[in-house]
């Protein structure tokens, strides 16, 4: 006798938390790319200005990371979106971790 795997609901909602946990590190990614490049802007410029301080810097460090992160929210660049459609057909198709080796075990009589 052999068994038919079903899916479940627990499996239907993993499904879901993959698709929400995929899309949560792809916004996380576009925002450390974002910080990335906005310090690489910052670093270009030329001359020290007449206020620049350690603290000032760090401010601006402070407010860089913060402005990346809400352009991320945004997705003002649409890296999150484009790693979505890349990898959004992986997560969803992915076999649910029922057996170690990833096949769906069956019982024979």
């Amino acid at each position: 006798m052999q068994v038919a795997t079903t899916t479940s609901p627990a499996a239907a909602s993993t499904g879901t938390s993959n698709k929400a946990s995929l899309q949560k590190v792809a916004q996380q990614f576009e925002a450390v790319f974002l910080r990335q490049m906005i310090g690489a802007m910052r670093s270009a410029s030329l001359a020290e200005g007449i206020d620049d301080s350690a603290a000032t810097q760090q401010f601006r460090d402070m407010a860089d990371s913060r402005t990346a992160d809400a352009m991320a929210s945004k997705g003002a660049m649409g890296i999150a979106e484009l790693l979505l459609k890349q990898f959004g057909d992986r997560v969803s198709d992915a076999p649910s971790p029922t057996a170690p080796n990833g096949s769906t075990p069956a019982t024979g009589a």
